[in-house]
């Protein structure tokens, strides 16, 4: 199958590109770089740099391809509540372009990266498919609500195969956000560079880590699907975040010192995901255990940073 991946030279865009090419399929990367970067691109891939908002460019790159994987959004929460607009017209405009030129192009099936922000404040756990959509606390997670509903439209107007994947907490290797907001990188760099981690609650929430690499694989897993279909994909496992640190601290071998900033308003006590559908359904299970993939991001960000063993 060819398959374009838009935002291809991002941190988990980069990952889902390369088990695509290891598993035989054709892959165009669509990235204007704003996020991602051009050595992320693996070999075997074809690249084109171009933004969504460029329709004709867009519809160009679509020629000849059989499905899309979207993964070009912005991300971080904080900025999208400072800057509402241009989260709006980057991750719902664009996508809706996105999917005008798919339509123009003749390609009528995708892969969309949404979120399990979208389910907002959990009612019971594990988070189910079937469970309700939220209330949405933050610009972010309405982006994710309300692309996750243009691509029912299309379905239902154009018989698009549409397969929309909710992310845990990915991490790994590759994660690339400036400032950084993510749990499991600040942990590991400030536990390199021998900073104090900072935490809120105690560092007893709880959410489902899923290694990068077992995220990638549902991709390719998903792209066989027919119709409108919802996976999430996670662990099944609420993990704490002091839980981390200590893994982190055994792994090093020593301890990593801890910032309790107390507690945080707008914090979800606990998420984690069921994913027995996208097992049972796909085939997808897990390869990378939490302290199997902790240590692969500590050796990824050992050699980023330039810090010895």
């Amino acid at each position: 199958m060819r398959v374009l991946v838009t935002g291809g030279a991002g941190f988990i865009g980069s990952h889902v590109t390369r088990v695509l090419v290891e598993a035989g399929h054709g892959v165009t990367v669509l990235d204007n770089l704003s996020r991602g970067r051009r050595d992320l691109v693996p070999d075997g891939a074809s690249f084109v740099e171009a933004d969504l908002a460029d329709e004709a460019a867009t519809e160009a790159a679509l020629q000849g391809h059989d499905a899309v994987i979207h993964l070009a959004s912005f991300l971080e929460v904080g900025v999208s509540v400072e800057k509402p607009v241009l989260f709006a017209e980057n991750n719902i405009v664009n996508s809706v372009r996105l999917l005008e030129a798919m339509r123009r192009a003749g390609v009528g099936k995708i892969v969309f990266s949404s979120s399990a922000t979208v389910y907002g404040v959990p009612e019971s756990l594990p988070l189910r498919e079937e469970d309700s959509l939220g209330m949405q606390a933050n610009p972010y997670g309405a982006t994710k609500v309300a692309v996750e509903t243009f691509l029912g439209v299309y379905h239902q107007l154009y018989d698009f195969d549409c397969v929309l994947l909710r992310y845990f907490n990915p991490y790994g290797p590759n994660e690339l956000c400036e400032p950084e907001t993510h749990a499991v990188p600040n942990i590991v760099r400030a536990a390199l560079e021998r900073r104090p981690v900072p935490v809120y609650w105690g560092g007893q929430q709880k959410r489902d880590y899923i290694y990068v690499e077992d995220l990638a694989r549902a991709h390719i897993a998903a792209l066989n699907v027919e119709g409108f279909e919802v996976f999430n994909v996670g662990t099944e496992a609420g993990t704490k975040v002091i839980d981390i640190i200590d893994t982190v601290s055994a792994i090093l071998g020593y301890d990593v010192a801890v910032d309790d900033k107390g507690e945080r308003p707008g914090d979800v006590e606990a998420s984690y995901a069921s994913s027995e559908k996208l097992r049972t359904q796909l085939g997808w299970h897990l390869q990378v255990d939490l302290e199997d993939g902790l240590r692969r991001t500590i050796a990824h960000y050992r050699e980023r940073l330039g810090i010895p063993e």
